[in-house]
């Protein structure tokens, strides 16, 4: 046995030997590395309107882990984005040009959008960037590319405190660092999540977050849906002008000037 061994490794493998030895390393370098894995799934809306094409996504994209779900028409896409958390969009769409479908998209929502189409133009990219896409990925994709992009646009879109030291807003003064809040050189004493939840809208000033975005990133999934109105109200009274946070019915929230 110790000479035939020893035979093995110093001979060069012939050629139907490489095909059949390949398969056993397969699994290692195709399987899924914890670089392509979430953290936790994420409700993922695939807008296209090649049904063979978009199946197969899907399918992928559930194997992944994620909540996957489709439609075919830029208007069943205006109306679905509220319920997903991250949009795969193609821009050629039986209804609506699909740069058109990202511009509304982003005009009410911060969700992230990964356009995904066979328009693979530099000019196409740019526009795609410009009507607001996080990202642009020409088809044929790679899937393993695909989804490391998708994980680097939802790293990106998650809040991080530790960007900004400090943020001041008129008489609000938020230290991100001591998580100290001041108003008119008045501390004001918040809870955790309340803290979180004001640094969060003072960081996007101007801007509606969605209702589903700020239970995502303040509370993860452990909530209800009552939660954000409850801490709203908390903080408003606290902040002493209920001007502060602002109400977009059916949308969101956003930080006021008082």
């Amino acid at each position: 046995m110790t000479s035939a061994q020893a035979l093995l490794e110093t001979r060069p493998p012939a050629g139907p030997e490489r095909a059949v030895a390949r398969p056993a390393r397969e699994p290692a370098a195709t399987g899924r590395p914890a670089a392509l894995s979430m953290p936790s799934g994420r409700r993922v809306l695939v807008v296209d309107a090649d049904t063979a094409g978009a199946e197969s996504l899907l399918t992928q994209l559930r194997r992944h882990g994620h909540e996957a779900f489709g439609v075919r028409r830029g208007e069943a896409a205006l109306r679905a984005h509220e319920d997903a958390d991250l949009v795969l969009l193609d821009l050629e769409l039986p209804d609506l040009d699909g740069l058109e479908v990202c511009r509304a998209v982003r005009a009410v929502s911060r969700v992230p959008v990964i356009i995904v189409t066979a328009r693979a133009s530099e000019l196409d990219c740019v526009l795609g960037l410009q009507a607001g896409a996080d990202d642009y990925v020409a088809k044929p994709y790679g899937l393993r590319e695909l989804m490391a992009r998708i994980e680097a646009v939802m790293r990106r879109a998650a809040w991080q405190p530790a960007a900004a030291r400090e943020i001041r807003r008129g008489p609000l003064h938020i230290d991100v660092g001591s998580r100290e809040v001041l108003v008119d050189g008045e501390e004001v004493a918040l809870t955790r999540k309340e803290f979180d939840l004001l640094c969060l809208l003072a960081s996007h000033p101007d801007t509606v977050i969605p209702r589903k975005q700020l239970l995502q990133q303040v509370w993860g999934d452990s909530w209800s849906r009552r939660t954000v109105d409850t801490h709203v109200s908390s903080l408003r009274g606290k902040l002493g002008d209920s001007g502060w946070i602002v109400t977009v019915r059916g949308v969101g929230f956003m930080l006021g000037h008082p």
